[in-house]
């Protein structure tokens, strides 16, 4: 406690000028700015009151209560009152972000990540890797579908293309006649994937998920449909989810989605369309995991099929933006985990273990704030609602989720691996049980990682941005 002590016991003096609550800014930073710069710097490095870059009262396990509690209440014997007469929960909450933020931003800076150039040997913690280029030229490749009984691959790209790779080469023309995509913000074509049972005669089916454009000139939203491919062309297509058309949002962020498939049932997500309170809503389809039999009916056990107005395919509710779905290797049916990543505002990227007919709390409770700093609620929890398994602040834009199961990387097998477009980063998760245990930057720096999947060779592929490019994680022999 020393530390904190030191760091906050100063900012008593600044209390006597403060007008009440209602009038201050709503905005973090200018709220450090008014508060506490003075003592401890513009940066955190300290003066008077000592630095707030020690990480030390920082406790390390995801718990803001303590910090909240400490600005609130103060620390008498040290000197310093509590603020909470000055200073309402929403903001203490949005300042505690803040400081979160500018505290690991502060470590980073003295951090070393591996960026790995073509081919570079990166030594982990656990396994050695060497970083190749699959495939290069692209523009945005949103996912991957390697096709089962056959080499071959597609690659959906945002603009709406989707792409053919046979024998490892990028074929030159795109597949014709695919569906028209509203390819505008974060939309596009989002996911291509091959039904589990793609190489069984008859089957065949390729699904792709994609914002789909209104009946009104800048309305979209998330839809699905599968189909075929024939000589290069798309065929036998079928509409397989479509939200009625009055509810499609004006917006061009939050389409969510990617697609786990289980024992004849397709879930997928959906974002908030940046309409946050739509998330609690039933009769809404954004903001929501739903579950579908995966040609398109609706299963009679979904868990508000006879709620009165609620959309009879929603399976979970309360999410901002998920862009990270997958299956645990090993569950299935009533065992089933689906984990998800999904985004969070400024702060608070969340990764969650859905669970069936549950609240995930968006927006009525998070750990970040808006992101022009200021607070949208004081809370992170509340009863009968969802916590993450783990949250991160800052934000790394979680984007793109995967376990490996493959015997290339055993000591990664059952690890959860999970891409960052901000950090452009790729993360080792390791579970114990259905807690994350530890965590490794496996490297940062080379490209926003837009998709991870592991392919029939027991490697890692790994879609990026800025350049367009698929790479892939070779052991190092």
């Amino acid at each position: 406690m020393r530390p904190l002590r030191h760091a906050l016991a100063t900012l008593a003096a600044l209390i006597a000028p403060l007008a009440p609550a209602q009038e201050l800014t709503r905005d973090a930073a200018k709220l450090y700015a008014q508060f506490c710069a003075a003592c401890h710097g513009d940066n955190l490095e300290g003066g008077s009151g000592g630095s707030l870059i020690d990480g030390s009262w920082m406790r390390s396990d995801g718990d803001d209560t303590h910090i909240e509690r400490l600005i609130a209440e103060g620390l008498p014997e040290s000197g310093m009152p509590g603020f909470g007469a000055v200073l309402d929960a929403p903001r203490i909450r949005a300042l505690t972000v803040y400081l979160r933020e500018r505290v690991i931003r502060a470590e980073e800076k003295g951090a070393t990540y591996h960026k790995p150039a073509e081919n570079q040997l990166v030594r982990g913690e656990v396994a050695s890797f060497r970083v190749e280029t699959w495939i290069g030229g692209l523009s945005i490749p949103w996912s991957i579908a390697f096709l089962p009984g056959t080499t071959d691959a597609l690659i959906a790209e945002r603009d709406g293309r989707l792409l053919l790779v046979r024998d490892g080469k990028l074929q030159p023309e795109p597949i014709a006649g695919t569906p028209r995509v509203w390819a505008r913000g974060q939309g596009g074509l989002m996911v291509v994937q091959a039904h589990p049972d793609y190489a069984a005669p008859g089957n065949g089916w390729i699904y792709l998920a994609f914002s789909d454009p209104g009946e009104k000139d800048g309305e979209a939203m998330t839809a699905i449909v599968r189909g075929r491919i024939r000589d290069g062309r798309w065929t036998d297509e079928q509409q397989i989810y479509r939200a009625p058309r009055d509810l499609y949002r004006r917006s061009t962020v939050h389409f969510g989605t990617r697609l786990v498939f289980d024992q004849g049932y397709l879930f997928f997500g959906i974002g908030d369309r940046g309409a946050q309170n739509d998330a609690q809503q039933l009769w809404l389809p954004n903001g929501k995991m739903h579950r579908i039999h995966d040609d398109g009916r609706v299963p009679a056990d979904n868990p508000f099929v006879t709620a009165g107005g609620a959309l009879p395919t929603i399976w979970s509710y309360g999410h901002r933006n998920p862009q990270g779905i997958v299956s645990r290797p090993g569950t299935t049916g009533d065992t089933l985990q689906i984990w998800l990543t999904e985004h969070g505002p400024r702060g608070g990227d969340e990764l969650n273990l859905v669970k069936r007919g549950a609240n995930f709390g968006w927006p009525v409770v998070t750990h970040g704030m808006n992101y022009n700093g200021t607070p949208i609620t004081a809370e992170t929890s509340r009863p009968g609602m969802i916590d993450p398994v783990v949250h991160w602040t800052p934000s790394i834009a979680v984007c793109g989720l995967e376990f490996y199961t493959g015997d290339r990387f055993p000591a990664w097998k059952g690890h959860l691996f999970v891409g960052g477009l901000r950090q452009e980063e790729v993360r080792r998760l390791v579970l114990e049980g259905d807690r994350v245990k530890s965590q490794e930057v496996l490297f940062r720096g080379i490209g926003r990682v837009r998709t991870i999947h592991e392919g029939p060779d027991g490697l890692l592929y790994v879609g990026l941005e800025n350049p367009g490019r698929i790479v892939r994680l070779v052991p190092a022999e």
